[in-house]
């Protein structure tokens, strides 16, 4: 039995045996295999880096405010007995808004207009008198004086009349109706907004320390989330006259044009000042930029000999990005001018991988 034993495991190491080492035959027979076969070639878009000139921007969070903006409300108490406007409507400066009862001023009005009438008629009659020394220098001046009088108060009266014809005293949008015809307004009850869009003020605060870069007249730019994608351009048209003394900010108010009329006062957005300088910076795409805990990196593509060959090898080189604009980078180190940088396809590389560079969209 101790010798049967002893041939069974004898068998089971060499059965063993002959299997890992039939194993360890192939895989070096791989390996060598895989040493000679070439390495596979990616094809990748890629990009000179390139020198630019740009201008130099500052960026803060401006809000929107209306060039003209107002809340109408009444200067004369009374009950409201017509409307002449709708909601959200555009109107003209000049346009009656709001009638408030007026009855008991017209009346008014007709017996102060007699009363200028008598008063002419009185002043004319003294003036032939005093011709044919028929009446006192002390008449005429009563005359004149009764004359003045009725003038002032027909004046008065036309004046309160009007105050009660609510007009609007500028060309602008109207907002949302708060009044309705029979409703008793008192002085201060509001009746509706009235706003100019075009131009808007963008009012914003800078750093004491940006005060030397801008000035009356430098571009800016303003972008709202309320617009994606729009760029509204204007100009710097006021300082403050003192920088803040708690917040050490200088107040800053720009004009921006509306001519569409797609913004309103009261938005909010991101607003950048060009300045009148230029800069040159080394920029590549956005889409060459990979990122690791390391930070940031592009893949430099150059030209090497192998085996005889020229090829193109991927290799990756560690920059330092800055801002972005208009879908370019500012490399601030790690490029020069002239790098080629894979702008496409790099997430299939490894260092050292051999390329072909081509810029067709499916590459």
């Amino acid at each position: 039995m101790k010798k049967a034993f002893i041939i069974v495991i004898i068998v089971l190491l060499i059965v063993f045996g002959g299997i890992f080492g039939f194993k360890i035959f192939v895989n070096e027979k791989i390996s060598e295999a895989m040493a000679h076969m070439p390495k596979p070639v990616m094809t990748v878009s890629a990009t000179a880096a390139k020198t630019e000139l740009w201008h130099p921007r500052l960026q803060a969070i401006a809000s929107l405010a209306a060039v003209q903006g107002v809340e109408i409300t009444p200067q004369i108490a009374g009950n409201v007995t017509a409307i002449h406007f709708h909601s959200g409507h555009h109107v003209q400066a000049g346009t009656v808004l709001v009638q408030i009862d007026d009855s008991n001023q017209l009346a008014q009005l007709a017996s102060d207009e007699a009363q200028l009438r008598l008063a002419q008629i009185n002043l004319h009659r003294t003036h032939e008198l005093i011709a044919t020394k028929a009446a006192s220098q002390s008449q005429l001046d009563s005359a004149v004086a009764t004359y003045q009088s009725s003038v002032a108060t027909l004046k008065n009266i036309r004046a309160t009349l009007n105050k009660l014809a609510i007009r609007a005293p500028f060309s602008g949008y109207l907002g949302i109706r708060q009044v309705n015809i029979g409703q008793y307004l008192t002085p201060g009850t509001k009746i509706v907004d009235l706003q100019s869009w075009d131009p808007l003020h963008a009012n914003f605060t800078l750093p004491q320390s940006k005060l030397r870069d801008i000035h009356v007249g430098t571009r800016v730019q303003v972008e709202t989330n309320a617009r994606p994608g729009q760029i509204f351009d204007g100009k710097v048209t006021a300082l403050g006259a003192s920088v803040n003394s708690a917040t050490r900010q200088i107040a800053v108010q720009a004009t921006i044009a509306n001519p569409q009329g797609v913004l309103r006062p009261g938005l909010f957005g991101e607003i950048t000042v060009i300045r009148n300088i230029e800069e040159k910076v080394l920029t590549v795409p956005v889409s060459a930029l990979s990122y690791n805990t390391f930070g940031n990196y592009v893949y430099v593509v150059k030209k090497v000999t192998q085996d005889g060959k020229t090829v193109e090898v991927a290799h990756q080189q560690v920059i330092k990005s800055g801002k972005e604009r208009n879908g370019q980078v500012n490399i601030v180190s790690g490029l020069k001018a002239g790098d080629m940088v894979v702008t496409a396809g790099q997430v299939k590389l490894v260092d050292g991988s051999l390329v072909k560079i081509s810029n067709e969209k499916d590459a």
